[in-house]
């Protein structure tokens, strides 16, 4: 009589991911990732940082919902490496004001209702004060052109120009 083995099959193994340190400089504070190289910047604030409010759109580069700023400069967090940002200072909207001393953008874009769903916000508040800080945003034309890689559903780009345009104007005003 032969006997039946009632042994279960052996599996091939699985290995994860392969991973690696990553310290970034987010608002101010330094963070210790555990990640893998290919890990967007966008995915290593949301999924590993809980920062929600930069969001994740279109994640092709091309709505500019996960805008942030790197040393000052606009990028789509979504096209960007989280390793590529080490050494870097990383702003996200959290970044940018506290409660009780909102950044003159987000004041003004709740002074000039600019916003709807509220989804783009972030990013285009985040946009905004790069484009601000480059120093090239003086009229509206220019504002509307180095903002048009950020994209509103709700269509509340009149007050989202309202809210930006004030801000440049005191920025002219003060000189700063």
């Amino acid at each position: 009589m032969s006997q039946v083995s009632h042994a279960l099959p052996t599996r091939p193994s699985v290995s994860l991911a392969p991973t690696q340190a990553v310290t970034l400089r987010i608002n101010g504070q330094d963070h210790l990732l555990q990640i893998a190289p290919w890990t967007t910047l966008l995915d290593a604030l949301r999924e590993y940082l809980d920062l929600t409010g930069t969001k994740k759109g279109c994640d092709h580069g091309q709505c500019g919902a996960c805008t942030v700023l790197i040393n000052g400069k606009r990028i789509n967090s979504c096209l960007s490496l989280a390793v590529m940002q080490q050494g870097e200072e990383i702003t996200t909207i959290e970044g940018l004001g506290t409660e009780e001393q909102l950044h003159p953008l987000q004041q003004a874009f709740i002074d000039h209702d600019a916003f709807q769903c509220g989804y783009c916000t972030p990013g285009q508040i985040c946009s905004a004060v790069g484009l601000i800080s480059e120093g090239r945003a003086r009229t509206e034309d220019e504002v509307r052109e180095l903002m048009s890689g950020n994209l509103c559903r709700c269509g509340a780009y009149t007050n989202i120009l309202n809210a930006v345009m004030e801000v440049v104007r005191n920025e002219l005003k003060t000189g700063s």
